[in-house]
């Protein structure tokens, strides 16, 4: 938990943040320590020294670097200071931001993101010792506690992405909502198989055809009294909770990673948790289509033709482009609400990451302005969006001569053609972002941790609340 005090009382773990060296005079060290200190930002921006009876820290972001890459640096550095408190079995620090940039809050938030664990099936237990971080000084209050909402919901996400198929079923998930729903403070809806059929949502009921288990179908609001907008944020994400990729089926090294398949899905749930749980004013539905996409006696096959909600009929050519059909169901029910916006994630396609690398989103949609200030915000909270285009000519690989749709196009251009698919089915102002790359980690990456990520729920929240900074 991260709280704010006036100021440090000189006992304890302290971590301070310096524009530049001249600072380190100020920080009552001795003459070695500073003369260390120097030393070390010739080389890098963070630094440790043991004082025996507590540790000290100190960071020095590089100012010839954008703020924005300042920021993301402090973060990381962030990660180093948990890892050495909990490491040594450290309870609290304190941090002093001595640069008049509030940097605190950055440090803050790595230390925090970075002491998140997923022990749960562990029968020895990753003991995090470190259990309060203290901002001295002048910082908002408002914003801390932002940040504590901020990194709940970002553990909710994991969490779920985090949830193997033995446990987390497309039902176990829309009971994770319900859950959720009632510890931070929104509303929800879960329909069943039986409403999903009377709802004629043919994608969903399509992928899901293959399992035992039920798809489920959860609807999110969170419905502020004070709302700034009347028409609400529609959240839409792709829940499916493993996918072997059906008859066209994914090889082994491929399906290692498959139970990240939820990451958007899990990012709609923790993004609206922050927003509920921080009380921003700004009206967020969020849908969440789930299933698993498994080979069984009844499974849908290549060739097969199945009507969506809308309408839309839809000529399977791939199985394992099974994401976009749920989210086309999703993305047509969500026309219901008027929606001021759309944003759809998933972990859609492996072309993303080949296009715009593995660390990064692509981007999409049809709102310009929207996808501009989405970028903006991923550059301040460090999870980068690079915009792709929605060119005409790349729906033509989606044409069938039996059907209204293809489910899929050729190898080329797989992420564009994947949102051309998606872009069907909207009538309003639309985003689709494809995170197959950053959702879901094989190795710890600093603060995101290993495994999943809850890409893009810090960049989410970002947005909503700069909407809002006046409130």
């Amino acid at each position: 938990m991260i709280s704010k005090v006036e100021k440090y009382d000189n006992c304890g773990s302290v971590a301070y943040i310096v524009a530049d060296v001249d600072k380190i005079k100020t920080l009552g060290l001795g003459e070695k320590e500073s003369e260390y200190l120097h030393k070390t930002f010739e080389k890098k921006d963070y630094a440790m020294l043991n004082l025996y009876d507590r540790l000290c820290f100190v960071v020095k972001p590089n100012a010839k670097k954008s703020l924005d890459e300042q920021r993301e640096s402090v973060r990381i550095c962030g990660c180093s200071i948990s890892d050495t408190l909990n490491a040594q079995k450290y309870t609290s620090v304190s941090i002093v931001d001595l640069t008049g940039n509030d940097f605190s809050v950055d440090l803050a938030e790595g230390i925090e993101l970075a002491n998140y664990r997923f022990d749960k099936y562990l029968s020895k237990k990753k003991d995090v010792s470190l259990s309060e971080v203290k901002i001295c000084g002048d910082a908002c209050e408002k914003k801390i506690a932002r940040i504590n909402s901020l990194v709940k919901g970002v553990f909710v996400a994991r969490d779920i992405v985090n949830e193997p198929l033995s446990y987390m079923t497309a039902k176990k998930l829309a009971e994770t909502v319900e859950e959720v729903g009632k510890s931070c403070g929104f509303k929800t809806e879960i329909l069943d198989k039986m409403q999903i059929e009377s709802l004629k949502m043919g994608g969903l009921l399509a992928v899901n055809r293959g399992s035992v288990e039920p798809p489920t179908f959860s609807i999110l609001k969170w419905e502020p009294e004070n709302a700034i907008n009347e028409r609400p944020y529609v959240l839409v994400g792709k829940g499916l909770v493993f996918d072997t990729g059906g008859y066209d089926l994914k090889p082994s090294s491929s399906m290692d990673t498959m139970k990240s398949d939820k990451a958007g899905g899990a990012a709609v749930v923790g993004t609206i948790a922050a927003l509920a749980m921080a009380k921003v004013p700004v009206k967020v539905y969020g849908l969440v289509p789930a299933t698993e996409n498994r080979i069984g006696a009844t499974a849908y096959v290549p060739e097969d033709i199945i009507t969506m909600y809308d309408g839309t009929t839809v000529e399977i050519a791939n199985t394992d482009a099974e994401g976009r059909l749920i989210l086309a169901d999703a993305l047509s029910y969500a026309k219901k609400y008027n929606p001021e916006l759309v944003i759809d994630m998933a972990t859609l396609t492996g072309a993303a990451m080949v296009a715009v690398g593995e660390k990064n989103t692509a981007v999409l949609g049809t709102s310009p302005d929207d996808i501009a200030k989405l970028k903006e915000c991923g550059f301040n909270v460090w999870e980068r969006l690079i915009e792709l285009p929605l060119w005409d000519d790349f729906a033509e690989q989606l044409e069938s001569p039996i059907a209204d749709l293809k489910n899929c196009g050729k190898r080329y251009g797989g992420t564009i053609t994947a949102a051309m698919f998606l872009k069907h089915f909207t009538d309003y102002k639309w985003v689709h972002l494809d995170i197959a790359g950053p959702a879901f980690t094989e190795k710890k990456d600093s603060y995101r941790g290993n495994g999943g990520t809850s890409v893009p729920t810090r960049l989410l929240f970002k947005y909503f609340t700069e909407m809002t900074k006046n409130n």
